[in-house]
C-alpha cells in the first residue's frame, strides 16, 4: 500500500496527464469479515479486466501493453488486503504504478485515459480535514500531518529541525523547571525564527489548520520572534514533546482538535443559514450539481458517509440502483473534485449534521 500521505502537491502530481494509457483500477474493499472474504476475487477481476481490455486495445504499442501489464501485477503484489480500508484505488502507466488505501468508498470499475481518475483520492483528502501539529522545544521543532485522529511525522520542507548544543538535555530541564533560561538565549531566538520560516514556507503550499503545542515560554517567544505561527487555530501549552511520538502527540492534541471541528461545524450551520435567508443556497445533490458545474458554488457541505448512485436524465440527477448502466456510483466524489477545481471551499460534517438540507448543500457566490 502507498505509504505517502496525500497532499496538495501529490494530488496535482497524480491528475498531470500521462502518456495512453492510464489505467485507473478502483475497488470498494471491506475492513471485516465476512464482507472482506470476496475483495481479493473482486481485485483480481477486475485487474483481469483491465488486461482484456489492454489486449484488446488497438491504440496501446506491444511495448505499452507489456510495460502496463507489469505494472498492475506488481501493484497487485503491493495491495494488503488485511489492513484494508473502504476504498482501493490503482494506478498504473507507461513506468510507473501507484497503490492507494482510502478511508472513503469508492465504485467498481476501470477507467482507460490520458490521465488518471482522481476525483476518490481529492474526495478523501478533503474529508480527512487535514491540519498540522507543531510541537515546540528549545533543541528541537517537529511537524505533524493530520487528518482525523491520525498523525504522521512530516519529515520534508526542512522538518524536523533540530539545535544541536553540548551537554543539553532539555527533555531533564523541563522536568526540574529551569526550561525558561533556554528561551531568553539568542541561539534559541534564532533557531525558532528559522523554524517559523520553515512553516511559513509549508502553509503557503498546503495550507491547513494549525496547532501548535509546547512549554509556555516556549510559545511566547515564537509568538515573539515568528509570523507564520500567528496563523495557528490553537497554541496548546504542554511540555515534554520535543522528542515524542506521533502517537504521543496526537493523543496532547485530540481535545484541542475536536473542539476546533465542533465550532466549525456551528459556524457552518451560521453560514448556510445566512445563505438561504439572501437566496444563495443549494440543497440536494441534483440542486448542487447544477451549480457546480456552472462555477458558482463558493462553499460545499457534504456529511462524510453521503454516497447515492445517480442517473443522468433531461439534464438532471435522479437516484437510481447501483451497478446499472449509466448509472454514476461517485457523483458525490465528482461535485466535490469539480468544486475544488473552480476554487470552492469543501467542508465534511459528520452524519446527521445535513438532514435537512438533503445531506448536501452549497452556498452560491452569486
Amino acid at each position: 500500500m502507498h505509504a505517502a500521505e496525500l497532499t496538495p502537491a501529490v494530488l496535482a502530481e497524480l491528475r498531470r496527464p500521462r502518456r495512453y494509457p492510464a489505467v485507473s483500477v478502483l475497488l470498494p474493499t471491506h475492513r471485516s469479515e465476512p464482507d472482506n472474504t470476496q475483495d481479493p476475487v473482486r481485485l483480481r477481476n477486475l485487474i483481469a479486466e483491465a488486461k482484456n481490455r489492454l489486449q484488446a486495445d488497438e491504440a496501446v504499442s506491444r511495448a505499452d501493453r507489456l510495460d502496463v501489464v507489469e505494472q498492475l501485477d506488481r501493484a497487485l503484489r503491493e495491495v494488503d488486503l488485511v489492513h484494508a480500508e473502504d476504498g482501493l484505488v490503482i494506478f498504473a502507466a507507461p513506468g510507473e504504478h501507484q497503490v492507494w488505501s482510502l478511508p472513503r468508498t469508492v465504485p467498481a470499475r476501470v477507467v482507460f485515459s490520458d490521465t488518471f481518475l482522481t476525483r476518490n483520492l481529492v474526495s478523501a483528502y478533503a474529508a480527512g480535514a487535514p491540519y498540522w501539529v507543531l510541537t515546540v522545544a528549545a533543541d528541537r521543532v517537529a511537524l505533524f500531518g493530520g487528518s482525523g485522529p491520525r498523525l504522521t511525522e512530516h519529515t520534508a520542507g526542512r522538518f524536523p529541525l533540530d539545535q544541536v548544543r553540548p551537554d543539553w538535555d532539555v527533555e531533564r530541564q523541563e522536568r526540574i523547571g529551569d526550561v525558561p533560561s533556554t528561551f531568553r538565549d539568542e541561539e534559541t531566538r534564532r533557531f525558532l525564527r528559522e523554524a517559523d520560516t520553515a512553516l511559513g514556507t509549508l502553509l503557503e503550499t498546503d495550507p491547513r489548520p494549525l496547532y501548535v503545542l509546547g512549554e509556555a515560554a516556549a510559545l511566547a517567544l515564537l509568538d515573539e520572534v515568528g509570523t507564520a505561527v500567528k496563523r495557528a487555530s490553537a497554541q496548546v501549552p504542554r511540555g515534554g514533546l520535543g522528542h515524542a511520538s506521533a502517537a504521543a502527540v496526537a493523543e496532547a492534541a485530540r481535545a484541542t482538535v475536536e473542539q476546533q471541528a465542533q465550532r466549525a461545524v456551528a459556524e457552518l450551520h451560521q453560514r448556510l443559514d445566512q445563505a438561504q435567508s439572501v437566496k444563495a443556497l443549494a440543497s440536494g445533490m441534483d440542486e448542487v450539481w447544477q451549480n457546480v458545474t456552472e462555477g458558482r458554488v463558493g462553499l460545499l457541505a457534504v456529511e462524510e458517509d453521503y454516497w447515492e448512485p445517480v442517473r443522468v436524465t433531461d439534464n438532471h440527477l435522479v437516484p437510481a440502483p447501483a451497478g446499472e448502466q449509466d448509472v454514476r456510483e461517485d457523483m458525490v466524489d465528482e461535485i466535490v473534485e469539480r468544486a475544488l477545481d473552480t476554487g470552492a471551499r469543501v467542508q465534511f460534517v459528520p452524519a446527521g449534521e445535513l438532514a435537512g438540507r438533503a445531506r448536501i448543500a452549497a452556498v452560491l457566490r452569486y
